[in-house]
């Protein structure tokens, strides 16, 4: 039997992860790995992470390297890996590898995906794996006086082809080569092909698995979350180690051609996909075109995150309970915090002008972020919407948290200090506090 308190601690770490599940269901997600994936040992953890995801009705296409499988290639054959400017030179010999190394890594992929063994994460899977010639390519040609040969960029993704694949409920593998209509196959960058095919398929995310991990700043701090303009003003500094810069670069590219989100997340920690995606935070570096937490009032499209943040609340008796046609007719009163499209926080303002009062009710927060600064940020909202409607006075009903609010200002007040219609339906058998707070 397992313990009660960690099962109780299952079921709030799963309901606080479903709104995810529901706003990432049927999204379109990119996701980029080095060669290095396999050559640690992490292909099968990552396989079983992607599987789930799959299963949770997310579109994924799979870009994969093979930087260390093609070194290795190169000096079994006894041959020298050029590079310049971080980028392969690739001739007759290094092309022959890149192709038995990325055949290899895509057979390894399948494989993995194919697993279908009891008491594992891939139990009762079925995951169809679809790789082909989606990608075409041109040579990169002489670049300052280097002839890169066989090493080419990405001309076109077939997005028609990439997305019939996706509709059928398939996971499209994509290997760092390109062909061009010759039938001249080019050696591609992992990085290269993921960002082409997610800016041509529109997709939602970019997630780059790196070793390195996100971005820090200079004292060394990971950076959540960070804004296109920081992004390419960080790049031009020149300031970050060259990996970061690299796969910073590709991930602002991306956003720039449309990308919603691009990830940058470190291979080192197990399920870091998932962690990234389902923690309000993450444990990566996500490019954003603008901040994502946004501050405002509420609109009916919000009614149901109001709800899904409220209820468990309700349940314990902290609020008093609203029926969803209320919140519907009323969600104009409702201030939100939102974070990459889930609710995070809310109140609700509600007016009584004859008397120059205001009503402070339905503050939550989400148990994930408490403790960062969003209960008092929707009080401060809260009390401008307030000042803006010419009102002198806010007052709140509370039962439970009645110091949280006299260490903002609230001081104790009593029945006879509400505004004549509220006292008359103020409920005696909840016996709620009534505090009061003037707006100067």
């Amino acid at each position: 039997m397992p313990d009660p308190s960690d099962s109780h601690q299952f079921v709030a770490w799963l309901r606080a992860v479903a709104p995810y599940i529901h706003a990432f269901r049927g999204k379109t997600i990119v996701i980029g790995f080095g060669g290095e994936v396999v050559t640690t040992k992490r292909l099968n953890a990552l396989v079983h992470d992607l599987s789930l995801l799959h299963a949770m009705g997310m579109r994924l296409v799979l870009v994969f390297g093979s930087r260390p499988q093609v070194n290795e290639q190169m000096t079994l054959r006894g041959a020298q890996s050029r590079y310049h400017r971080g980028m392969r030179i690739t001739d007759a010999l290094a092309l022959e590898c890149a192709k038995e190394a990325a055949g290899e890594n895509r057979l390894d992929i399948e494989a993995a995906f194919s697993q279908g063994l009891p008491n594992t994460p891939m139990a009762h899977s079925t995951v169809r794996v679809i790789s082909g010639n989606f990608v075409t390519a041109r040579p990169v040609g002489i670049v300052e006086g280097v002839d890169f040969e066989q090493t080419g960029l990405v001309r076109k993704v077939d997005v028609q082809a990439i997305r019939l694949v996706l509709s059928s409920d398939a996971v499209v593998l994509l290997p760092p080569l390109g062909f061009s209509p010759t039938g001249e196959a080019f050696n591609l960058a992992m990085e290269d092909v993921a960002t082409a095919t997610a800016i041509a398929l529109d997709a939602d995310k970019l997630i780059f698995i790196t070793e390195g991990g996100g971005v820090t700043d200079q004292d060394g701090r990971l950076l959540s979350e960070i804004t296109e303009s920081q992004a390419r003003a960080m790049l031009a500094a020149g300031t970050l180690p060259e990996e970061a810069g690299d796969t910073l670069r590709f991930a602002l590219r991306a956003c720039d051609g449309g990308v919603a989100r691009a990830h940058i997340v470190p291979m080192g920690i197990d399920g870091s996909v998932l962690l990234e995606l389902f923690l309000h935070d993450g444990v990566g570096t996500m490019v954003v075109e603008e901040t994502l937490e946004a501050l405002r009032e509420a609109s009916p499209d919000d009614v149901g995150g109001i709800i899904a943040l409220i209820r468990p609340l309700e349940e314990d008796g902290t609020l008093v309970k609203r029926d969803r046609g209320l919140i519907e007719r009323e969600v104009e009163n409702f201030t939100v915090i939102e974070h990459d499209g889930v609710i995070f926080g809310c109140a609700a303002l509600y007016a009584f002008p004859d008397d120059a009062m205001g009503e402070l009710a339905c503050l939550a927060v989400n148990p994930q972020v408490q403790g960062q600064g969003d209960g008092e940020r929707i009080l401060q909202r809260i009390e401008q919407r307030a000042r803006a409607a010419g009102l002198k006075r806010l007052f709140v009903l509370t039962t439970r948290t009645g110091h949280w609010f006299l260490k903002r200002g609230f001081t104790v007040g009593t029945v006879d200090d509400l505004p004549r219609t509220k006292k008359n339906l103020y409920n005696w058998q909840r016996k709620s506090q009534v505090l009061l707070k003037p707006l100067n």
